[in-house]
């Protein structure tokens, strides 16, 4: 017993002398930071933050020639659901100044939206806002939310955005202009606080 423990007690006496000589030099290391506190200001948040208003045509095309929206998820009982339940469509939308689509080009809208209802047509919305023209050319807008689309107006939050619209919040408002056999031209008002 006395041998294991002159075994163990030098083994560990050398341990702990390398812990205590090298622990001082580890705290002087330049430590990692994954995260700090800014000031608002070096951001340009001390300035104050402005109320714009957009207003634009969305169009969704889901078949023919010039197809902007492509279905490319579902759930094997989607085709027998009256609300198509559990379909996940891409899409690259073009939004426009007026209801036409010959009208001038102001962005796309690009995301994902799926059928996340059994009881009523309502889709979960994931998209951004990609501005093209104007002042709010390679900004964008991102917009999370519930479009139930049987509903006159349907209000969606806007939770950020990139470029003129940093540190954005607000909402959107789609009201359905038109709908066709394979297009959807939605009408967009947009409510944005940004800096």
């Amino acid at each position: 017993m006395a041998n294991s423990f002159r075994r163990f007690f030098p083994s560990s006496l050398t341990f702990l002398s390398f812990f205590v000589f090298f622990s001082p030099l580890a705290t002087l290391a330049k430590p990692h930071r994954f995260a700090r506190t800014v000031s608002p200001a070096s951001l340009g948040l001390d300035r104050p933050q402005k109320l714009s208003h957009l207003h634009f045509f969305f169009h969704d095309v889901v078949g023919g020639l010039n197809q902007t929206a492509v279905r490319v998820a579902a759930a094997p009982a989607t085709d027998k659901s009256p609300t198509l339940f559990g379909a996940v469509v891409m899409m690259d939308d073009p939004l426009t100044a007026q209801p036409e689509a010959t009208s001038k080009a102001v962005g796309r809208a690009q995301g994902i939206y799926a059928s996340a209802s059994q009881s009523e047509l309502g889709f979960l919305m994931v998209l951004n806002f990609a501005f093209t023209e104007g002042k709010y050319n390679g900004s964008s807008l991102s917009v999370l939310g519930r479009n139930t689309v049987g509903s006159a107006v349907r209000e969606m939050p806007v939770v950020g955005g990139s470029g003129l619209f940093r540190f954005a919040r607000g909402y959107a408002q789609a009201r359905t202009h038109s709908l066709a056999a394979l297009e959807a031209v939605v009408e967009y008002n947009v409510y944005v606080f940004h800096y």
